[in-house]
């Protein structure tokens, strides 16, 4: 079964089970926002939403300024 077949409940609950018994309210969030972000690069990059390595260098550059 692949992440696409699954549902977001199963995929929080997976990600939770995985963490450590003593892991906090804040650990558990923050991974669970972890999973959700790579959920969405992985849907942005099989629809073409992706932009190229020297681009992405160009913008980092403009922060600095």
């Amino acid at each position: 079964m692949s992440i696409a077949d699954t549902s977001p409940k199963e995929v929080m609950i997976r990600a939770i089970q995985e963490l450590p018994d003593d892991s906090s309210y804040e650990e558990i969030l923050r991974e669970l926002a972890f999973a959700r972000m790579i959920e969405r690069g992985l849907a942005d990059s099989a629809a073409g939403r992706t932009i190229s390595h020297e681009d992405m260098g160009r913008r980092i550059a403009t922060w600095a300024r």
